[in-house]
């Protein structure tokens, strides 16, 4: 369990400079309520993106993008709604949720798919 969460912190912090790269700035990181937690949030332009992070160090146990079901996209979408109520958004920004799936044991050789509009 360990490594996996080790993996998993690596996986964001590549995804956040990733993402910078691209353009995207960061609003917050890890954003946590009762129901759930949204890995990062971003800024593309004017659009609010709620991005899930994925890592996984191999395909042994599937895709990172498999992980990314039915259930913990409206898990997504509910904090998501949690953030909006919270910072007084809704109606006020356009969002979109991302899903950012790394393959790979560390930073020197992430493979990461950047799905944009995931769901």
């Amino acid at each position: 369990m360990f490594f996996n969460r080790l993996t998993g912190d690596k996986g964001e912090s590549f995804a956040c400079n990733f993402l910078k790269k691209k353009g995207l700035i960061i609003v917050e990181r890890n954003y946590r309520t009762k129901l759930g937690e949204i890995d990062i949030i971003a800024l593309d332009a004017k659009v609010l993106v709620f991005v899930e992070v994925k890592t996984r160090s191999s395909r042994k146990f599937g895709d990172p993008r498999e992980a990314v079901n039915f259930r913990k996209q409206n898990t997504i979408k509910n904090v998501a709604m949690c953030y909006l109520l919270k910072n007084n958004l809704v109606d006020k920004v356009p969002i979109r949720f991302d899903c950012l799936a790394i393959l790979g044991c560390d930073e020197r050789n992430f493979e990461a798919e950047h799905l944009i509009n995931a769901f």
